[in-house]
């Protein structure tokens, strides 16, 4: 109920993390980041999610604005997903997030050693 609150909260933070309310979505956005991929690139990039989800997280992300799919008239269908101007702003955000768990798990290591 609180998690619900602090989501739908109308603050800059509460947008924010409503827009990246899941565990895929960041993933997502590192995996695309400055490329475009297919469907199947994702999936294999992101081997522990299943189609369904990913397709659910792409579909919402699109909604969120945070990446285009271009879907071509092809047989077999194809499908390709790269970030939007949104999307490629989350990227140096995502790293400074990566760096600080790096440096936070290295601090819990040396404080049990």
């Amino acid at each position: 109920m609180r998690q619900q609150k602090i989501l739908n909260c109308s603050c800059p933070l509460g947008k924010a993390m409503s827009a990246l309310g899941s565990k895929w979505k960041p993933i997502i956005v590192m995996v695309i980041n400055n490329r475009t991929l297919r469907f199947g690139e994702v999936a294999a990039r992101i081997p522990s999610i299943s189609r369904k989800v990913l397709t659910d997280q792409l579909r919402e992300m699109e909604i969120d604005n945070l990446l285009i799919r271009r879907e071509f008239k092809e047989i077999p269908p194809r499908v390709e997903y790269c970030l939007t101007e949104k999307g490629l702003a989350l990227l140096p955000i995502l790293n400074l997030l990566e760096q600080w768990e790096a440096e936070f798990d290295l601090k819990t290591e040396n404080v049990l050693d």
